[in-house]
């Protein structure tokens, strides 16, 4: 679909933003933000599977939309309602949601890859993402841009070892460390999924494509280069490669590599995104020398402190509007907290946070 079929974009901060450009203001928006802690998310879950609701236009649309609908005017983008395992699920592996994910029959040695399809159509195995994505950004009517996404290879190969997730990471660097070739390929293999996927995602009307490796940060700074960069720097040349083939503008490339912060240099020198999240653990005057000029960033605030009430909300948002700004002003920053938003924060301190961010980020 063509963007002149979209209504006309009425705030385009996030874009200038992710850019290096200034802004009046930084662009703010938090990851899960269509999620548990909305009483009207619950209400549409209350009698709708995970995955149904994910695989249900009008009600992805609807969650996507709930929390711009009770934050008019304070956030600065929606991003998609889907999940990071749809693209396991494309690839032929069952996935279920009880609470959290649990893959029924996981990879547990390398022989298990015959498992997987052995071709992934994403136009057939994801359609239901891409329809959802052009219905939202009709629904949005113009009013934010749409970010749409994907898991990291690594990220996603975890699950697909574990059978779910883990604290230990025993089996998924068994993988690496026993099958580094077999695991290599297989990221590769994840990697031309999320290529395809990020692809029809942005044919579909997605306005800004993120990639979330939240395990980024269990692997050392040496396996991190091995086994995950290469991934993910697929991933980024081939949505260029792949769109600029079409004849379609490239949308803002989004990395949030969770706890890797030893490898943002690497990453802003090689990793071909626009964008890198960052979580907080980094000082932002840190990840700015570190990451130069040469991409904008993303984050960074503890989600956790959205528990600490509207004093430490907004003391903390406040140094980091301070940090980020610093040297470069409102240049090349989106302000986003450092991981996703939990179930139990309250709404209204959420709403407290974005207030805070569009008084103390304004030059």
């Amino acid at each position: 679909m063509q963007g002149t079929d979209f209504p006309p974009l009425k705030n385009d901060l996030i874009l200038r933003a992710a850019r290096g450009l200034e802004t009046e203001h930084a662009p703010v928006w938090v990851m899960r933000q269509a999620g548990r802690y909305l009483p009207e998310f619950r209400e549409v879950r209350a009698s709708h599977e995970f995955f149904e609701v994910c695989r249900t236009p009008d009600l992805a649309m609807e969650v996507t939309l709930q929390p711009i609908r009770r934050y008019t005017g304070l956030l600065d983008a929606s991003i998609i309602f889907s999940d990071i395992l749809v693209v396991p699920q494309a690839m032929g592996m069952e996935v279920e949601m009880n609470p959290g994910p649990h893959f029924p029959d996981p990879l547990n040695t390398p022989g298990d890859i015959s498992k997987l399809s052995p071709s992934v159509d994403v136009n057939k195995e994801l359609k239901y993402v891409f329809d959802a994505i052009t219905q939202t950004r009709k629904g949005l009517n113009g009013d934010v841009p749409l970010i749409g996404f994907c898991g990291a290879p690594w990220t996603l190969f975890s699950y697909m070892v574990e059978g779910g997730g883990t604290k230990t990471f025993q089996k998924s660097k068994t993988w690496l460390f026993k099958y580094p070739e077999e695991s290599k390929k297989l990221l590769l293999r994840i990697s031309d999924v999320c290529v395809d996927f990020l692809v029809g995602q942005a044919k579909a009307g997605a306005q800004l494509l993120q990639v979330f490796d939240s395990w980024a940060g269990e692997l050392s700074p040496f396996d991190f280069s091995e086994f995950a960069l290469p991934s993910l720097q697929g991933i980024s040349s081939g949505v260029r490669s792949k769109l600029a083939a079409e004849g379609i503008p490239v949308p803002p490339l989004i990395l949030f590599a969770k706890g890797a912060n030893h490898a943002l240099p690497l990453l802003a020198e090689q990793g071909g995104y626009d964008v890198l999240g960052i979580d907080w653990c980094i000082d932002p005057v840190e990840a700015r020398r570190l990451v130069g000029d040469k991409v904008a960033l993303q984050g960074n605030m503890d989600p956790n402190v959205l528990y600490g009430g509207k004093d430490a909300i907004e003391r903390t948002v406040e140094r980091m509007c301070e940090a980020f700004r610093k040297d470069r002003g409102s240049k090349g920053w989106i302000c986003n907290l450092g991981h996703g938003i939990t179930p139990g924060v309250d709404t209204e301190d959420l709403r407290w946070f974005l207030e805070c961010v569009h008084k103390y980020s304004r030059n």
